[in-house]
């Protein structure tokens, strides 16, 4: 029984651990999950809340919940940041104006908060963390900013959850059931009235991780997690505009995953958009904003691998508010 007790914490530890992180569908539209170099990098408060149900049909498939906020620092709103400000002859983010006459953001700290809790059959992941970024003007047309995030991870088994032929085996009592380590992110965004791109990083610190003592053997990490995207604004015509973009993550010894999106924005008011996932799904998603203060979005997968067979897809919705949004700018939609 011991033997079959250690064959379970290893097939957990890097068979499920293999996606360390949670995965999403919606990064697009909150890439600050992803890049805490994007903290502060609108006028208003950011804030978010998300659920996402992974697998649906699948007994013990991935749960995430989260929330998240960022806002810039100083009492000086950025009047020229590209992502809030409007041209003054229409007030239309839309117009052709609002990108031939951007200028970009003055060099300015941006902080914020995240909180995210994942659940995957007997595996709970609860992560904090506290991000800062610094925004710099590299020109008219350009800024560049990077950040840090900082916080703990806590991770636990609930061995209730598991079955054993003997419920009281002395390996199952050994078991680690919580554990709290260190947490560490950094990333790069560079952004414009129409481009942006990242390099982010996620779990640099590579803690050990292990849910047994019985066996050094069992000893896993929490693995370093690599994220590069990049897209671009095509304005179609005064009322429309079309956003592709693209992300790869690579996790060692994971295969690298690609993601390919395009959302298309209607006078920022409701968009639609899809995503292809590399060999495991593809998405659709919509979004519409409900007023000035908030906005809402929806994404369900339609998954391609073999899980398929027993897999439902997964839903994904988000709840956005754009909180001391003096004034009235409507949420980034308009731009990414």
């Amino acid at each position: 029984m011991k033997k079959y007790f250690v064959f379970l914490v290893l097939l957990i530890s890097n068979e499920v651990f293999a996606q360390q992180r949670p995965q999403y569908t919606q990064y697009i539209f909150n890439q600050y999950l992803l890049n805490p170099a994007l903290s502060g990098i609108e006028n208003y408060v950011d804030f978010k809340a998300g659920y996402r149900k992974q697998w649906t049909g699948l007994n013990g498939s991935p749960q995430t919940s989260f929330v998240s906020a960022n806002w810039a620092l100083g009492d000086n709103y950025l009047w020229s940041n590209a992502l809030t400000s409007f041209p003054e002859q229409t007030g239309d983010p839309m117009d052709r104006n609002y990108t031939q006459n951007y200028t970009s953001s003055p060099a300015h700290h941006g902080v914020g908060i995240t909180a995210v809790q994942d659940k995957a059959g007997p595996i709970s992941r609860l992560d904090a963390d506290l991000t800062y970024a610094y925004h710099l003007q590299l020109n008219d047309k350009f800024n560049l900013s990077a950040g840090v995030a900082a916080g703990v991870s806590n991770i636990s088994l609930d061995v209730n959850a598991l079955s054993f032929e003997e419920a009281n085996d002395p390996a199952v009592g050994r078991a680690i059931t919580n554990q709290t380590k260190p947490d560490l992110s950094i990333g790069v965004w560079l952004y414009g009235a129409r481009l942006f791109a990242g390099v982010s990083v996620q779990q640099i610190l590579g803690q050990g991780l292990s849910f047994s003592d019985v066996n050094k053997s069992t000893q896993g990490k929490l693995a370093p997690h690599y994220f590069v995207t990049a897209g671009y604004k095509l304005v179609l015509n005064e009322d429309i505009a079309a956003i592709p973009s693209f992300m790869v993550k690579y996790t060692d010894p994971a295969p690298a995953s690609i993601d390919l999106n395009l959302k298309v924005a209607f006078k920022d008011r409701i968009w639609f958009g899809g995503s292809y996932r590399k060999d495991d799904s593809f998405s659709a998603m919509a979004g519409f904003n409900i007023s000035k203060l908030v906005n809402l979005t929806y994404s369900y997968d339609f998954t391609t691998s073999a899980l398929n067979q027993v897999s439902n897809g997964s839903h994904e919705i988000v709840l956005g508010l754009l909180l001391n949004n003096i004034y009235n700018v409507p949420s980034r939609i308009k731009i990414w």
